[in-house]
């Protein structure tokens, strides 16, 4: 199960990538894993006309995506053939181009890039800006806008946690744990949308004590055996 969250709080940010894409300016998305980079850009997606790549490690898997995206038809798969034309198709197209869980840069991938800064608006999501992280691109990002993500504070993780009540996906009763919540998510949305998963089971009663440390447990039991059956909330029913 993967939960839809409400999406909350990053109004700063949403303002800011707004006036940015309205500018044309190449903008660099930083933040941790799980701080809700994709969850941000897909809110701008519904909002601004993006073109999405949610895979951007590999050549072959950019191309495809963008391809794909452009509704352009299938071609011969040499990447030397398809380049050109997508180069050509996002000019043409005109629209802004996110680059999604962007990593190590090869050279092929980062001159890639770069033939695509040239032609139209670029914006990357990256963990890091360091160039032994993120690789050859490095020296392109003197050309780009920053724009960090940082985890949640209390205060928006109460408010998503009443969202999420409010629609009916988790408990009324995990309004009395959100300090817990916040503490053992450390601010991160993707964390905090997993225990909400755990939550939407219904197996774990909050009114028993240790119902928080199973909670977390299946948590990180679902991270390891997905298909797990939650043993952890499955032994709080046994008699």
């Amino acid at each position: 199960m993967s939960l839809q969250l409400p999406f909350v709080s990053r109004r700063k940010e949403v303002a800011r990538l707004t006036q940015l894409h309205g500018q044309r300016k190449h903008v660099l998305i930083l933040g941790p894993a799980g701080v809700g980079k994709s969850a941000l850009v897909a809110r701008l997606c519904q909002q601004l006309p993006l073109l999405l790549c949610p895979h951007s490690e590999h050549l072959g898997e950019v191309c495809d995506s963008l391809e794909a995206g452009l509704r352009l038809p299938a071609v011969d798969g040499k990447l030397t053939k398809r380049k050109p034309r997508l180069r050509a198709a996002l000019a043409t197209a005109g629209k802004t181009v996110v680059f999604d869980g962007l990593g190590w840069t090869t050279p092929k991938l980062s001159f890639f890039l770069e033939s695509v800064m040239q032609r139209v608006p670029v914006w990357l999501c990256a963990r890091s800006e360091h160039s032994w992280d993120i690789g050859r691109f490095w020296t392109l990002l003197v050309r780009f806008e920053r724009v960090e993500l940082h985890s949640f504070r209390l205060a928006e993780t109460r408010a998503l946690v009443e969202a999420t009540v409010k629609r009916g996906i988790i408990p009324p009763e995990t309004r009395r744990i959100v300090e817990w919540l916040h503490r053992r998510s450390a601010g991160l949305p993707l964390v905090l949308r997993k225990l909400f998963e755990e939550l939407a089971t219904g197996y774990h009663d909050l009114s028993n004590p240790l119902a928080l440390r199973r909670l977390d447990l299946d948590r990180r039991i679902h991270e390891v055996l997905p298909t797990a059956n939650g043993p952890a909330a499955q032994a709080a029913q046994a008699p």
